[in-house]
C-alpha cells in the first residue's frame, strides 16, 4: 500500500462498510427484544469489521496490520454465525440472509487478499 493512500480508498474498507450499513438496514425489522441481544450483538460485531481494518492500516508495522486483519477476519466469522441464527429464528428471509452472505463473501476474500498483501510486504517480496 501506497505510504500516502487512506484506508477509506482502499476497496476492503468500502466493502466491509457497505456490509455493516446491509447489517442496520435488515435489523432494523427483528424483533424489539433483541434490541439488547442478536441485534446489538450483530451491529457490534459488523462495526468492529471496518474498525479494524482502519485501525490495522493505522499501524506502523505490516506484523501489526496483519493482527488487526485477522481481528477483523474473525469479526466476519462472528457476523456470519449470527446471521444463520437470525435466518433460523425466522428474523431475515432466505433472501436477506444471501443478501448478507454474499457481502461476507466478498469481505472475507478481500481481507484474505489484503492479509496475504501484507505477509508480502513483511517477508520483502
Amino acid at each position: 500500500m501506497k505510504k500516502n493512500m487512506e484506508y477509506t480508498s482502499l476497496e476492503v474498507w468500502i466493502e466491509s462498510r457497505k456490509l455493516t450499513n446491509l447489517v442496520y438496514e435488515k435489523t432494523k425489522k427483528y424483533p424489539k427484544e433483541e434490541l439488547f441481544g442478536l441485534i446489538n450483538q450483530i451491529r457490534r460485531c459488523s462495526v468492529s469489521i471496518p474498525s479494524n481494518i482502519a485501525e490495522g492500516c493505522g499501524r506502523r508495522t505490516a506484523n501489526d496490520t496483519i493482527q488487526f486483519l485477522h481481528i477483523a477476519k474473525g469479526s466476519l466469522f462472528e457476523l456470519e454465525t449470527q446471521i444463520y441464527i437470525s435466518l433460523d429464528q425466522h428474523y431475515i428471509t432466505e433472501l436477506e440472509f444471501n443478501q448478507i452472505s454474499n457481502q461476507i463473501l466478498v469481505c472475507k476474500k478481500l481481507i484474505n487478499g489484503f492479509i496475504n498483501y501484507y505477509k508480502k510486504l513483511k517477508d520483502g517480496k
